[in-house]
């Protein structure tokens, strides 16, 4: 039964000496996750280059700054064209063979296969592929995760990741690369990542599952300004992504380390080896042991009791999400926020090599100014209200996004993009919790595994959307800022879920907030005194469902 299940994780407390030792444990996966993410922004970065003069220079000794170059490459927009020279007849042709820059990048797979011009779209599929790889993890592995343990495919994601984290370095030639790239995605940011936050999940208690679960994004964020430390430091792009791949080496312990979810255990019927995890974890904890055979046999029994009266009868599913007007209209505003949220998020990261200044140093701050956005997310999600916040935060982003297109490149669009980031970050943390507490309890988990597909396909779109600038340099970012604004604005039609019990039933779910919106809120009539009395419920409750 449920209430025993819930009564023997009770005995842990919230949040003791294990939970914090298995906590470091799974948010390990958050660092590397992080990590493996960007690999491709200094592995395969491409620096400005321009053509090379065979009729001036040698690709022995060209430099990119060679003074007598500029007689014979073109402008654009005051520029040296990087993809064109001017011919014997001063007519302008395309390059055959390019000079890099090599100040802040003296080897990557951009230089080596020439990504750039008209093989630009080269580096944008191998990031897609590594996106579309996440998207594919995210789907399979929390479904095996389900079936087979959380530990189970923690583990085995963590062999993977390193296998694939160090092997895609070696990769001879582009197509083999564009393979191992997808594999890597799979269990390089997807495998270890989602089951090791749903073992947090599982394991803290209520009041504590929020702010372990944006501790994971922070994580998230410290392995992108690992990306950047490790590539100021080595230049050399195979042994940098070769270092990349190693840091999976701080998760393969963690088959010695880490426990099971107990609550997997218990809901696969294993229920005295759920309840020896409970008794030591106490132990360590310093509170009073279970009495473990009482709830041995409350499982058993609990177990039998299930089986017994299972009807088998169907369970409620995606296409009721969009039955009824009411979950249809949330599911699809809650679908535009995650596409628009991951589209802003990694269409910033993955381009600070455009910033004006040190790359590394950039591609750092782009992962540090998450720190600050997820320390005030925390600190005003249980006092603003999700719908007011999230609204807020991606209207700021996108007004950022907006504006750094008007302004002269220079410091001043360095901050506004920074800006940027820090607002659509703290967004991108509140929408997990947020869809959460929308959802009734019978598809609470379809609707995150829905709206989490909706982030991982806009993330493997940035990258392609990225290559729009050879039509116009400001499309990209026009594009990003648009949905942000039109994501942010449609935001307010939203229920606020804050001091409100979670719905269970798919009835429940068509009613719950209906004639909420911001709107009626600030201008029409007062809430009911049922519907302005809070209830206990928090962020972290509803967490517990994911998975």
């Amino acid at each position: 039964m449920d209430s025993d299940l819930d009564n023997l994780m009770g005995h842990l407390g919230e949040f003791g000496r294990y939970q914090m030792r298995q906590f470091l444990l799974h948010i390990l996966a958050g660092g590397t996750a992080g990590l493996h993410m960007l690999t491709l922004v200094t592995v395969a970065a491409v620096p400005d280059h321009r053509c090379l003069l065979e009729n001036l220079e040698s690709s022995l000794n060209a430099t990119y700054d060679n003074p007598d170059a500029s007689d014979f490459i073109p402008t654009d927009s005051g520029a040296l064209d990087s993809c064109h020279y001017l011919n014997s007849d001063n007519a302008s042709v395309p390059c055959n063979a390019w000079v890099f820059d090599k100040q802040y990048h003296a080897s990557s797979r951009a230089i080596e296969w020439n990504m750039v011009c008209d093989n630009r779209w080269m580096a944008a599929v191998a990031q897609s592929a590594y996106m579309f790889g996440v998207f594919t993890g995210a789907v399979v592995l929390g479904s095996l995760a389900d079936k087979y343990g959380r530990k189970t495919i923690f583990c085995i994601s963590a062999v993977l990741q390193l296998i694939f984290g160090v092997g895609v370095a070696f990769c001879p030639d582009f197509y083999s690369f564009l393979v191992v790239r997808f594999i890597y995605g799979i269990f390089g940011s997807a495998g270890a990542y989602i089951t090791g936050f749903v073992l947090t999940m599982e394991l803290v208690g209520p009041s504590k599952r929020t702010i372990c679960g944006i501790s994971f994004q922070a994580a998230f964020a410290t392995g992108v300004m690992l990306v950047a430390a490790w590539g100021a430091l080595i230049s050399d792009r195979l042994l940098l992504q070769v270092i990349y791949g190693l840091h999976s080496l701080l998760l393969i312990p963690h088959y010695w380390l880490m426990d099971e979810s107990p609550r997997w255990l218990w809901a696969q019927g294993r229920i005295h080896e759920a309840v020896c995890i409970v008794e030591r974890a106490t132990k360590i904890n310093g509170q009073p042991t279970p009495d473990t055979a009482f709830f041995v046999s409350r499982g058993i029994s609990g177990q039998r009791t299930k089986e017994e009266t299972a009807d088998g009868s169907g369970s409620a599913g995606l296409i009721d999400l969009v039955r009824t007007p009411s979950l249809r209209a949330k599911t699809l505003n809650c679908c535009l926020n995650w596409f628009a949220n991951s589209l802003v998020y990694y269409g910033l990261s993955l381009n600070t090599g455009k910033l004006l200044g040190n790359p590394f140093l950039m591609l750092f701050i782009v992962g540090l100014v998450e720190w600050p956005s997820y320390i005030a997310t925390v600190l005003l999600m249980d006092r603003t209200g999700r719908r007011s916040l999230i609204s807020s935060l991606m209207l700021l982003g996108g007004f950022a996004c907006l504006l750094a297109l008007y302004i002269p490149e220079g410091m001043l669009v360095t901050v506004i993009v920074m800006l940027g980031k820090f607002f659509i970050a703290g967004s991108f943390a509140i929408i997990y919790n947020y869809t959460a507490e929308l959802f009734p309890t019978v598809v609470r988990n379809t609707a995150l595994g829905v709206g989490s597909m909706c982030a991982r396909l806009s993330g493997a779109l940035t990258p392609l959307i990225g290559l729009l600038d050879s039509f116009d340099k400001t499309l990209p970012t026009f594009i990003f800022a648009s949905l942000a604004l039109i994501s942010g604005a449609l935001a307010l039609l939203l229920p606020e879920t804050l001091g409100k019990p979670m719905p269970q039933t798919l009835e429940e779910g068509e009613q719950f907030g209906k004639g909420d919106t911001a709107c009626s809120s600030c201008f029409g009539r007062k809430r009911t005194a049922s519907l302005a009395e809070p209830e206990p419920s928090s962020p972290s409750i509803a967490l517990n469902t994911v998975d």
